[in-house]
């Protein structure tokens, strides 16, 4: 789930009671009441879900099954082409369905035996420290809605696609699962909002948009990339760099477009190695010194390319 609030609807509950859910402008649904309406509701049911209780069912109309559908069948021939490894074997372990929309409980229940984890409903924007945190207990916040019909591969924000297309499939593996459960431990270790923020940075560049080397080719695993049907396309033709925490961790960019740095590692261990042993071991003195150490290794690359 992307972090940043202007990537959600907000959502507003009424002194009457009713959730509405506020669409921009340019939002493909903007201006289709019938898709408004289900967004409230939807949005209404992750609202009142009461924590240790079954997620609430979403009763899918047939034309957002067919968007599921339509949607899935495509990924799946992309992701033979450009998904690593790992992520199809996880694709294959979990076993989703692809005429349906599945429900976020069904999901859980597919998940639980395989590495434990589960899905939360989310309405909207969950805080920082509240959406990772829960990634250590196994516990991954997730939207129910379903992009416009209107644009089926194309959505202004995370949809159920993206939750659970790009990340059930990676938390079927243990071993991303297991990079998850250390993106949670570190959030909660934090206490500044600046090492959460580089925490939750570092977890941009791998789990939503790393790429990883296998036999010779780029090959995605991030969740942002693999849900996608354009980016994953064209990630290949980006600015690709070696891993590297302390400029994953300060390096800004730009969430209403395809991104256009990213970072690569040579191999999943090595991954593994440098993210998990990072998330592992991280606290505020650490990340406060890394981030450092990257700001006067720019400062004097610059200073070398300018002359000064």
């Amino acid at each position: 789930m992307f972090e940043e609030a202007q990537y959600f609807a907000p959502v507003a509950t009424r002194e009457d009671g009713s959730v509405v859910v506020e669409l921009a402008a340019s939002h493909p649904g903007v201006a289709d009441p019938a898709y408004r309406e289900r967004r409230n509701a939807i949005a209404a049911l992750a609202l009142n879900h009461v924590a240790g209780r079954p997620v609430p069912v979403v009763e899918y109309t047939e034309r957002e099954h067919e968007v599921w559908a339509l949607v899935a069948r495509e990924l799946a021939v992309k992701h033979r082409a450009y998904a690593a490894t790992e992520y199809l074997r996880g694709f294959e372990r979990l076993g989703l369905p692809t005429d349906r929309i599945p429900q976020l409980q069904e999901v859980g229940d597919l998940l639980a035996p395989l590495t434990g984890f589960r899905y939360l409903p989310a309405a909207g924007l969950v805080p920082l420290r509240d959406f990772y945190g829960v990634l250590a207990d196994g516990l991954f916040h997730s939207t129910q809605y379903i992009r416009h019909h209107s644009v089926p591969f194309y959505t202004p924000e995370p949809d159920v696609i993206h939750e659970v297309i790009g990340h059930a499939n990676a938390l079927a593996s243990d071993r991303f699962a297991g990079l998850y459960r250390l993106a949670g431990a570190a959030a909660r270790r934090v206490e500044t909002q600046e090492a959460l923020e580089f925490v939750s940075k570092v977890f941009w560049f791998t789990m939503e948009f790393g790429v990883l080397a296998e036999n010779g080719e780029d090959r995605a695993y991030g969740a942002g990339i693999l849900s996608s049907y354009g980016e994953i396309e064209e990630f290949r033709g980006m600015d690709i760099r070696p891993l590297d925490i302390g400029a994953m961790g300060t390096t800004a960019y730009d969430i209403t477009k395809y991104q256009d740095v990213l970072f690569r590692a040579e191999s999943l261990a090595h991954l593994e190695d440098v993210v998990g042993a990072f998330w592992e071991n991280c606290d505020d003195e650490v990340i406060s010194r890394i981030a450092a150490d990257h700001a006067a290794d720019h400062a004097a690359d610059r200073a070398v390319v300018t002359g000064s």
